[in-house]
């Protein structure tokens, strides 16, 4: 049982070219999923489950949409309690806790905003985002360090009412669970002033800040309907299937995987709240609870390649997706060969939902994102903003002229003019690149910022990546630009090295070796330096600006 067929135009079977062309999204009056489809599983089935949750100390919870809705609406009581209103801004640091769910939709009942945080945020970047949203309430739990970072923040945050554990007592905290117990589960939806409607603002993301300082991405009550096209028509997610996507409730990739399509499509989410990504126990879990798609970035298929996969029983694992960083061909192909299934890579932003992916029905090209999704009109053009031809690297853009499409952002919080650049305009420019092949696949290049420019030619990092990738050492790598006065820049590889291996002046000559027989003479790595990881985004994308800026300094 699912509510796809009362949200969108769709017949099983279709082609991708027949999806694309008759692909609409119905949008009722005033959505909101809270009420529309989580309450409506809770009356009409609500035995359905919705999610089962596990940690790394092996407790399990398995909690129905019966249990969603009730427990939604006893948080919206106790948010009401404290003040929280329509419109009021509050951060969720939860890391993967079952209590997040609980949270965000009875936010989303009460017409407030929801902020997910990382649990990664030091004081300093809670104080950015805690002023500039103008934050309420910030709630957490019992890790100190992140209580600690919090706290730290609070001085400096003066919008900030209260602090609210979802674990133990602590002193300056109100204690969640213990007020929970004396709230009902008695919150009908508002009416009159309180109601909410399609254009008022339910979720704001804060960019990952690959290249800058994270702007605030606000989308509103349709965002969720733009994600049936995440779920089905990419993760393929099936019917009381257990899904699972790696992301952190701090993500933007967690409302994409673990919410929103997922139970528009009748999915149960499958949620492990690990603390690290350990490819043994996430497989030892795929496994047991027998998960049929999946969805990870590409850091994750690096590592998952390296086990050995014979060990584990994956049979029920169907389709495999992966998305939030190009995935290099040679990940793609090994992974291939160790379990018989292919990965479908999807793009999207914080501001977007999945716009190109390698939908159902389209073959995987490995070293390509995909085709535009059912509902984008998306394209490559020039500096001049003309469509390039293929095989021509140039700037993905989505076409506004007839309206934007379901997922994309409502606005840059607070900031008209950054707003009013990215969307005043007939196109969007999203600050990518890329290039069509001769069949209509894209095939990611890079971030604007991230493109090398040495001797006249312009180099992707992501292409000599993919090179390295195949060399046995490598288990990934960042390629930068390197300031250099004779070719403006030389390319320099950051890599981190496979268990077996260890740095050394005769490893660094094997690479670039390696490097010279598969590259252009002008993409080759100069300069090669060994690090134990790469800097990386709260999302888990490589922060080449970073290396970049410490390259810039010395």
């Amino acid at each position: 049982m699912n509510y796809l067929a009362d949200y969108v135009d769709y017949h099983e079977g279709e082609t991708y070219e027949e999806l694309r062309k008759n692909f609409k999204i119905k949008i009722p009056e005033n959505f909101n999923f809270t009420y529309d489809i989580v309450d409506r599983y809770a009356s009409e089935a609500p035995e359905k489950k919705a999610m089962v949750w596990c940690n790394d100390d092996d407790e399990e919870h398995i909690f129905t949409f019966k249990d969603m809705s009730e427990y939604s609406k006893k948080a919206a009581v106790f948010l009401t309690r404290h003040g929280i209103q329509k419109g009021d801004v509050v951060m969720l640091m939860l890391r993967r806790r079952y209590e997040f769910w609980w949270l965000i939709l009875a936010l989303h009942r009460i017409g407030a905003v929801v902020v997910p945080a990382t649990t990664q945020l030091k004081a300093d970047d809670i104080i950015y985002r805690t002023n500039t949203a103008g934050v309420k309430m910030i709630v957490s739990f019992d890790d100190k360090r992140v209580l600690e970072q919090i706290e730290e923040a609070l001085p400096k945050s003066p919008t900030v009412k209260d602090l609210v554990s979802v674990s133990e007592e602590r002193k300056g905290w109100v204690n969640f669970h213990k007020e929970l117990e004396e709230c009902t589960a008695d919150f009908p939806r508002p009416q009159g002033e309180k109601a909410t409607h399609n254009e008022d603002p339910m979720l704001m993301y804060f960019t990952s800040g690959t290249s800058g300082y994270p702007k605030m991405v606000t989308h509103n009550f349709t965002y969720p309907l733009g994600h049936i096209v995440t779920a089905k028509f990419w993760q393929n997610v099936q019917d009381d299937k257990l899904h699972l996507s790696v992301a952190e409730t701090g993500w933007g990739k967690a409302v994409w995987g673990k919410l929103y399509g997922q139970w528009i499509c009748g999915a149960t989410v499958f949620t492990y709240d690990m603390l690290a990504f350990t490819p043994d126990l996430f497989l030892r879990r795929i496994s047991h609870y027998k998960v049929a798609t999946f969805c990870a970035p590409a850091t994750a298929y690096r590592f998952l390649i390296h086990q050995d996969l014979s060990n584990y029983d994956i049979s029920n694992l169907k389709y495999c997706v992966t998305a939030g960083e190009a995935i290099n061909p040679e990940v793609s192909n090994k992974f291939y060969e160790k379990t018989g299934l292919k990965l479908h890579e999807a793009y999207g932003q914080t501001e977007t939902t999945c716009s190109i992916g390698t939908f159902v029905g389209i073959e995987p090209r490995p070293g390509s994102m995909g085709k535009p999704a059912p509902g984008y009109d998306i394209d490559i053009v020039d500096a001049d903003g003309n469509k390039c031809k293929p095989n021509e690297t140039g700037d993905i853009v989505i076409h506004l002229e007839n309206g934007k499409p379901f997922g994309l952002f409502s606005e840059y919080y607070k900031n008209p003019e950054q707003t009013q650049k990215a969307l005043g305009g007939k196109l969007y420019y999203t600050g990518d690149t890329a290039y069509f092949d001769e069949d209509g696949y894209i095939h990611f290049v890079g971030r604007n910022d991230d493109i090398i420019k040495s001797t006249g030619f312009r180099i992707s990092p992501f292409e000599v990546e993919s090179v390295l990738a195949r060399h046995p050492a490598v288990l990934e790598s960042a390629v930068t630009g390197m300031p250099d006065p004779k070719r403006g820049q030389i390319v320099k590889a950051t890599i981190v090295l496979t268990k077996d291996y260890k740095p050394s002046k005769e490893l660094e000559t094997e690479i670039k070796t390696f490097a010279k027989e598969n590259l252009a003479v002008y993409k080759i790595p100069r300069v090669v330096e060994f690090v134990n990881e790469l800097p990386k985004t709260i999302s888990g994308k490589i922060r080449r600006v970073e290396i970049r800026a410490k390259d810039t300094s010395k």
